[in-house]
């Protein structure tokens, strides 16, 4: 079973990881780039003591199976373990969401409900938190109800009507009734546990329900579009709209390889895909977030530089370091804290930002639509990707040592004039309109001129250069180049002939800072088989969806990268990109609601 067979649960605040057998063995708070108070995911084959990783687990005598899903709709995690003697046991997990006084309450407030199944269960509770990414234990209180885990710098309280002494020694006892297990800040609970968890699990659910009622879903795939949905969703803070790119840090891409990234934090780039993906599903609540966290970004930019990533409460500065208290996913570390990216100058972003924004202008849904004096602040971001289009950059892939004019780099900066163009068209600045067509036009021209290979017969990842990129497929994608086109078609063919192992993608074959790559990168996949369907190979893109929707873990999520070979799943999880792509493609290949009704 692989390691990231992981049930993930959330508000739109914090959120947590939990495993087959109902461990909370990942969660972040008081955000989702904070202290990992549970940090087990990165402790794998540590000497350290068995404590230091923290978790949160409920464990039944002689356990012999365990089964997990989500309640349909919800972001709700059923788990159901059962031992050898026929005892079994449900525990349900979730974030508290819904209105609450005319606003979303979400406290970080983490709900664990316990019931006995079958027979008479006997379990052990291991509440072990820790703090500093494993670096110290906390000090254990306790109250009448309650028992207090007091670190350097914060304490959290888990609020029961289990007996707290069991909590704290870990004693096993029977489970004759439910129980509840709320856990987060240090803060007094006014009732009773087990009314509060029920009136927040009905409430929790509604919400979820009612929220998955509004989106406009597929025909065909409609349980994966409808997870995908929610766990995009689990992956913005709404408190300044940022959208993470995934939940964890250092889980490498491959085994051993020092590919090791923390992915907490808010890549342009990603954050545009999600709000993309959620617009195409009819919910516009994510974007319109998302566009009062960007108005931010390119308001403080200087001299109109955008970097490619961001803090999720406007970060500038994510210095990267080493944690070395943990040991890391399976031992392979190190852990890293923050991403040197923030440095990096990747000249795409400027189209991911004037991309992300672009339906604002013309959506009237919205209640607050983007109009002139939004544009005329775009303006700038679209004069530094006119003149950044043709300079050196580390590219989407983010190369840290590799500068190159890269074609994906270019190709967005040539969707942000696109877009300003068409933009202005709607507003009736035709003269503007005007402005931005002819730079379109000029970016257009020069990656036709320099980015095409006649030799390969397609274009290639730099200007001027023989190697192939997956990127490459979104031109498409962005309307650069019409589906049909010989020169998209005969990119595809090439890509697929060189970067596709089995039935999936690789972002490209050349060796890179780190060697040679290892495994797939699953949105490539995603890319391709939309690609495929584009150009009318779509019987084909079918059967490699289907393929890859097979690798999905158990709940159907993905991470970022897979091992073709094994379909082993690598990479920080669950990744915003992987799930963008599962609805792209659900969404290009489903039958039309028209051919059944």
């Amino acid at each position: 079973m692989s390691d990231l067979n992981l049930g993930v649960i959330g508000n739109c605040a914090y959120s947590a990881l939990i495993d087959p057998q109902g461990r909370i063995v990942w969660c972040c708070l008081p955000r989702f780039d904070g202290d990992p108070v549970f940090a087990d995911l990165l402790n794998d084959g540590a000497a350290a003591s068995p404590r230091r990783g923290g978790r949160f687990e409920i464990v039944l005598d002689g356990l012999s199976r365990c089964e997990q899903r989500y309640l349909d709709n919800t972001a709700v995690l059923v788990t159901r373990l059962a031992s050898a003697d026929g005892s079994a046991l449900e525990i349900t997990d979730f974030a508290p969401r819904f209105m609450l006084h005319g606003r979303q309450y979400r406290p970080l407030m983490i709900v664990r409900r316990i019931r006995p199944l079958a027979g008479r269960p006997r379990i052990t509770l291991r509440l072990r938190p820790v703090f500093g990414y494993g670096a110290s234990e906390p000090v254990v209180t306790r109250g009448s109800n309650h028992a207090r885990y007091v670190g350097p710098q914060d304490t959290l309280r888990l609020t029961t009507n289990a007996p707290v002494s069991y909590v704290i020694g870990e004693t096993p006892f029977l489970l004759e009734g439910p129980l509840t297990l709320l856990l987060g800040p240090d803060e007094s609970v006014p009732e009773s546990p087990l009314e509060l968890g029920e009136r927040f699990f009905d409430k929790t659910v509604e919400y979820w329900r009612e929220w998955v009622r509004t989106l406009a879903v597929p025909l065909d795939y409609q349980k994966q579009v409808v997870r995908a949905a929610i766990t995009l969703k689990l992956c913005s803070y709404e408190e300044t709209g940022a959208i993470i790119a995934a939940m964890t840090t250092s889980i490498p891409e491959a085994p051993n390889t020092g590919r090791n990234w923390d992915y907490r934090y808010c890549w342009l780039r990603d954050a545009f895909f999600v709000v993309h993906a959620l617009n195409r599903l009819g919910t516009v609540g994510i974007m319109e977030n998302y566009l009062r966290y960007l108005r931010n970004i390119v308001a403080n930019s200087r001299d109109g530089h955008l970097q490619p990533v961001f803090g999720i409460g406007l970060e500038e500065h994510l210095i990267e370091r080493q944690e070395e208290a943990l040991a890391g996913y399976r031992g392979m570390g190190p852990v890293r804290v923050g991403n040197q990216a923030h440095e990096h100058h990747q000249h795409d972003v400027y189209g991911d930002v004037i991309l992300a924004t672009t339906q604002a202008f013309f959506d009237e849904r919205l209640l607050r639509p983007a109009g002139e004096a939004d544009f005329y602040q775009l303006e700038a971001v679209g004069e530094q990707a006119f003149r950044l289009h043709d300079q050196p950059d580390a590219g989407m892939w983010e190369l840290r040592t590799m500068a190159k004019i890269h074609t994906s780099s270019s190709l967005m900066c040539w969707a942000a004039c696109d877009r300003l163009a068409k933009i202005a068209a709607h507003l009736g600045l035709s003269a503007r309109a005007g402005y931005w067509a002819e730079r379109a036009q000029l970016i257009h021209a020069r990656i036709c001129e320099r980015a095409w290979n006649a030799e390969r017969n397609s274009f290639v990842d730099a200007f001027d250069g023989e190697n192939l990129d997956a990127s490459l497929l979104l031109m498409a994608e962005v309307n650069f180049l019409p589906p049909h086109d010989p020169r998209f078609v005969g990119t595809v063919e090439a890509i697929g002939r060189e970067l596709l192992r089995g039935r999936h993608m690789f972002r490209y074959a050349a060796a890179d800072d780190f060697g040679t790559p290892e495994t797939a990168f699953n949105i490539c996949t995603f890319w391709y088989i939309q690609a495929l369907a584009a150009i009318g190979r779509r019987d084909e893109a079918r059967v490699i969806f289907e393929e890859v929707l097979a690798r999905c873990n158990h709940i159907g999520l993905l991470s970022e990268d897979l091992d073709p070979v094994t379909g082993e799943l690598w990479g920080n999880y669950p990744q915003t990109y992987s799930l963008v792509g599962m609805i792209y493609c659900a969404m290009r290949l489903s039958r039309r609601w028209e051919d059944v009704l």
